[in-house]
């Protein structure tokens, strides 16, 4: 049972045939006590927002009544994992945590020149490295991945997360090689902060000591005015990074991606995609690259794999940076990035693709 000061949120998903849904649902705090909120519908589309009590409630009657949408939920067959696939009778089961982050959608370069202007949006780095969530209880220190499944954490950064004060909190980051950079504080000593704005959130995060430069966790590097965020954008770009990520400042943790917008978006510098490998092709170092396209796989041409790094399996899921890809099917100077194993082939779409010029409207 969870003490007043948390409040469970959560983010199903199911998917069978043509069926691609997604059910969000949390505890909120309302006046004096609670209320059970909900968002459903397909993925991709607006959510049909409502709510359980018709009036706030006391904290024992929201909890049952939260655990009986998850449980009614989970019996039909939703699950944490973006695709759906039920983690129950799965080798999956014991690792399935619940929790997933939130995701961000991509602008372009004018809704960024907005944003840059706009004093309610801070601005961060948008890191190359693999999204982990980072949960401390007690002396158990949890890696989790975008899909709510344990993984594991370097040790380096295991040892950081016991050293940091309090024994029971939940971090938002990145983890890059064996370090792991935080830009959200989800949970501390037992109490639920998604619904508090960004600002007291990551002010919180900022306070948490041991973190730092020189540490395997580190804090990622926030501008608010408007001057530090062109200056922040301009030196991204010169130093050929991934791109750069906006936040709303007064905005809550919603777990999921919406369907569009949304108070976390990011403007990427270079076009990449996760692609399906469909074998080898030709050469012992080139694999054959696919991609969904209304369901159906598509090939999108082949990619080096670079002699320091493993030939991925036919099945795996790869990250590819390309400068544009064309409407016959082929990615432009593609570079192999490394192998994926914290999304599903259902993300592997023709919808991350960047067109040559002239031939989007095609």
């Amino acid at each position: 049972m969870i003490t007043k000061a948390q409040n469970p949120s959560t983010t199903l998903y199911y998917k069978d045939g043509k069926s691609d849904k997604v059910y969000n649902l949390a505890i909120v705090p309302s006046g004096n006590g609670f209320v059970v909120n909900f968002a459903f519908g397909r993925r991709g589309t607006t959510l049909q927002t409502g709510t359980k009590t018709a009036s706030a409630v006391d904290l024992d009657a929201a909890q049952k009544i939260y655990d009986k949408l998850v449980r009614e939920k989970t019996a039909k067959g939703y699950s944490p994992g973006e695709e759906g696939t039920p983690y129950q009778q799965t080798d999956k089961a014991d690792r399935a945590t619940g929790i997933v982050p939130q995701l961000l959608n991509p602008i372009d370069e004018g809704e960024a020149e907005k944003l840059l202007a706009d004093p309610a949006w801070l601005t961060q780095e948008k890191l190359d490295g693999k999204r982990v969530l980072i949960r401390r209880d007690g002396n158990t220190v949890t890696g989790i991945n975008r899909t709510g499944l344990v993984i594991a954490l370097p040790q380096s950064v295991v040892e950081c997360a016991l050293k940091i004060d309090g024994s029971r909190w939940l971090i938002d980051g990145e983890c890059i090689g064996d370090t792991f950079i935080a830009f959200d504080l989800l949970e501390q000593a037992s109490v639920n902060l998604r619904p508090q704005p960004y600002r007291k959130r990551i002010d919180a995060l900022y306070c948490m000591p041991v973190i730092g430069p020189s540490q395997p966790i580190q804090f990622i590097r926030t501008a608010t005015k408007t001057a530090d965020k062109r200056e922040m954008l301009a030196e991204l770009r010169r130093q050929n990074k991934e791109g750069i990520v906006f936040k709303l400042i007064d905005a809550p943790y919603i777990p999921g991606r919406p369907a569009s917008g949304g108070n976390q978006r990011k403007l990427k510098f270079t076009a990449s995609a996760s692609c399906i490998v469909a074998g080898t092709s030709g050469s012992k170092r080139s694999v054959k690259l696919e991609l969904l396209d209304n369901g159906h796989r598509v090939g999108v041409g082949n990619v080096t794999i670079p002699v320091n790094k493993d030939i991925p399996a036919t099945g795996s899921i790869v990250d590819v940076r390309f400068l544009y890809a064309y409407r016959s099917g082929s990615l432009f100077q593609p570079i192999y990035l490394g192998q994926r194993d914290d999304i599903g082939v259902g993300a592997c779409t023709v919808a991350q693709l960047k067109f040559k010029a002239g031939e989007e409207e095609a």
